[in-house]
């Protein structure tokens, strides 16, 4: 049986192609642009969208987490992860350790729940996987469960790939 390539490094954003979107976006806006005074400001909308598409990310990696959001950016170490927030929408915010400053949880951009098995992978562990028999703490409302780091946790290193981008000199891992 072949060894699974693991990644050293997986960005989640949303794809290039969406520049494509908002391009079209100024295109059919044109006719309103030139109807009256200030209305080429519309074309701010397709600019900032174009902006949100090459800024917001979350990069995992072995050393962390980077999200960059349209906040600002923020570096979180596997050390100062407490657990993870999975919120009813599908998003994932991280919860940072009592002393990792006056934050104590932060979002990460384009992270979604069935991305969880991918940053366990990514973190050799650190997180553990949900879908490999670990249970989910119910929150304190039963409607946010979290999923908390530890140690690592025993057992393969092998979980189903979202579509994000592998960065490793190896192939990028297949889409379900």
């Amino acid at each position: 049986m072949a060894e699974q390539q693991v990644p050293t490094r997986l960005v989640f954003r949303v794809p290039g192609v969406a520049v494509l979107a908002a391009l079209l976006l100024a295109i059919c806006a044109t006719p309103v642009a030139f109807g009256a005074p200030f209305l080429w400001l519309i074309y701010l909308v397709p600019l900032a969208i174009i902006a949100w598409v090459s800024w917001a990310r979350t990069v995992a990696d072995v050393d962390g987490l980077t999200a960059r959001g349209l906040r600002g950016s923020r570096r979180i170490a596997w050390s100062e992860l407490a657990g993870l927030r999975l919120t009813g929408k599908g998003a994932v915010l991280a919860v940072l350790a009592a002393d990792s400053g006056p934050r104590p949880e932060v979002a990460l951009p384009h992270v979604r729940t069935r991305h969880v098995p991918a940053l366990s992978v990514i973190s050799r562990g650190l997180v553990p996987d949900p879908t490999e028999g670990e249970r989910l703490a119910e929150g304190q409302d039963g409607e946010q469960p979290v999923v908390e780091a530890g140690e690592p946790v025993d057992g393969p290193e092998t979980a189903g790939e979202p579509q994000v981008t592998a960065e490793s000199g190896e192939p990028a891992a297949k889409s379900e």
